[in-house]
C-alpha cells in the first residue's frame, strides 16, 4: 500500500454559486482567488468534533492565510439546519458529519460534488464507497469506526472465529457475563448488525456498482434464520432488553464480562480505567462473515459556498498524511487512509481499521430512515417474546416496506 498521498490538487468542487454565475467549476482568476483568500471559510462541527477541527483549522490559516471560523453546533439537528440554511445562502461553506447523511443532502441539493482525483486510491474501499452516492462523489473522507469484538484480557486471552467459541470461552472464565451487548426495550439493530450478516441477511440489496438499493435483502431465509437465533439468545439469557448501553458498559468496565462488542468510543473508557482489552473481528454466528456496520466522518462542501476556492484549499491541505494524522490523534478514531492508522502508535487505531476495512458500510440512502424504528423494536419483542420470530421478522418487513413506498 503506497503511503505518499498525492495532494488533491485535482479536487473540482462543484458549487451551486459557481452554477449561478454560469460556470459549472469555481472561478479561479485572480480576482476571485484574492477576494477568497480574504474571505473567511465557514465550517460546522458538532459538539465532539467541534474542537478537533478547530486545531486542524488552525493550522490551515497559518499555511495559508485563509481564516477559518468554526461553529459548534448540536449534533441532533445541525443535518437540518444546513438542510435548511443552504438554499438562502446563509449556510456554512462546509460541514463536517458522518457519511450516513449523504443521500438526504444530496437529494436536498444541498451540497457539492467533489473529484478525489490520484487522491481516491489512497482511501480505504469503504471510504470511498462512502462519499459515492448515484456514481457520484461528494465531500473529503477523514475517519472510519465500527464496533468489534472487545476481550477482557485479565479474564481471557481466547481469540474466538465463531460465535459458540466465545461463548464457551466467556463461560470457561466464570464471569457473570460470558458477553454482553447492549439492547434495550427499543432494540439495537446497530450493534447486533455484525451477527445478522452472518447469516446472509444484509439489511439492502446493492447494485452493480456496489451501491445500495432501496430493496431490502434482510427478508427470506437468512433473516428468519437470524431472528431465530436471536430468539434462542435470548431464551438462554445472552442478550436481554434490560442491558441498556450504560449497563453493558458498566458491567465490562467491572470486569464482569468476558466479552463485549462496541466501539472506540467505549474502548477509551476502558483504557482510561486501566484495563487490558483487545479489540477483535466480531465472531460469526451464523456461516458467512460477520460484518459491523462502518460509519465514515466527512467534510462536505456546501452547493452554495461563497469562498469555493478556500475549500479547495483546505481540502488540499486535508489530504497530506499530516493531517490525516493529526485528525487522527485528536479524534481517536482510524484514519480513512489505511497507510495513517497503520503507522499509529495506538493499536486500538490499528485494529478498529482492520475490522472496519472488512466491515459492511451503514447505508447512507433515504430509505434507511424507513428502517431502524422498524428494525430494532422487532428484535427487542422476539428477544422478549411478544413476537415470534418467524412472524415477527415477515411483519417487520412488510412494515418497513410500506414506509420506504411512502416516502
Amino acid at each position: 500500500m503506497r503511503r505518499g498521498i498525492a495532494a488533491l490538487g485535482a479536487f473540482a468542487a462543484v458549487t451551486a454559486l459557481a452554477a449561478c454565475n454560469g460556470n459549472t467549476t469555481p472561478s479561479t482568476n485572480s480576482s476571485a482567488g484574492s477576494n477568497d483568500t480574504l474571505a473567511t471559510l465557514t465550517i460546522w462541527a458538532d459538539d465532539t468534533r467541534f474542537s478537533q477541527v478547530e486545531s486542524l483549522a488552525e493550522g490551515f490559516t497559518s499555511s495559508t492565510g485563509v481564516a477559518v471560523n468554526v461553529v459548534q453546533k448540536s449534533e441532533g439537528d445541525m443535518d437540518t439546519e444546513f438542510t435548511t440554511q443552504v438554499p438562502t445562502g446563509n449556510g456554512p461553506d462546509m460541514i463536517v458529519m458522518a457519511h450516513d447523511k449523504l443521500g438526504a443532502l444530496v437529494s436536498n441539493g444541498v451540497v457539492a460534488p467533489v473529484d478525489l482525483g490520484t487522491a481516491k486510491d489512497q482511501f480505504s474501499d469503504v471510504a470511498v464507497k462512502a462519499v459515492t452516492y448515484n456514481g457520484q462523489t461528494y465531500g473529503v473522507p477523514y475517519a472510519v469506526e465500527s464496533v468489534a469484538l472487545v476481550r477482557n484480557n485479565a479474564l481471557t486471552k481466547d481469540t474466538p472465529t465463531t460465535y459458540d467459541d466465545m461463548l464457551s470461552s466467556g463461560k470457561a472464565t466464570g464471569a457473570e457475563y460470558p458477553f454482553i451487548i447492549q439492547m434495550s426495550d427499543k432494540g439495537d439493530a446497530y450493534h447486533l448488525y455484525a451477527f445478522q450478516t452472518s447469516f446472509g441477511a444484509p439489511v439492502f440489496k446493492t447494485d452493480d456498482a456496489g451501491e445500495y438499493t432501496s430493496e431490502l435483502a434482510m427478508g427470506g431465509s437468512g433473516g428468519t434464520d437470524f431472528a431465530n437465533w436471536l430468539k434462542a439468545q435470548g431464551d438462554a439469557g445472552v442478550v436481554s432488553p434490560s442491558i441498556t448501553g450504560d449497563i453493558a458498559k458498566q458491567k465490562f468496565l467491572d470486569g464482569a464480562a468476558a466479552y463485549t462488542v462496541t466501539g472506540p468510543w467505549n474502548v477509551a473508557a476502558f483504557r482510561e480505567a486501566g484495563m487490558d482489552v483487545s479489540v477483535l473481528p466480531v465472531p460469526a454466528a451464523g456461516s458467512q462473515a460477520a460484518q459491523p456496520f462502518v460509519g465514515v466522518q466527512m467534510f462536505y462542501q456546501s452547493a452554495k459556498s461563497a469562498n469555493p476556492v478556500a475549500a479547495k484549499k483546505f481540502f488540499d491541505y486535508l489530504a497530506p498524511p499530516a493531517a490525516q494524522e493529526q485528525m487522527q490523534k485528536l479524534g481517536g478514531r482510524a484514519s480513512a487512509m489505511p497507510s495513517v492508522a497503520e503507522m499509529s502508535d495506538d493499536q486500538d487505531i490499528k485494529d478498529f481499521s482492520k475490522v472496519a476495512e472488512s466491515g459492511a458500510l451503514a447505508p447512507a440512502i433515504p430509505a434507511m430512515g424507513a428502517v431502524w424504528n422498524f428494525w430494532s423494536q422487532t428484535e427487542a419483542n422476539i428477544v422478549n417474546g411478544t413476537e415470534t420470530p418467524t412472524e415477527g421478522w415477515a411483519t417487520m418487513i412488510t412494515n418497513i416496506n410500506n414506509a420506504i413506498a411512502s416516502k
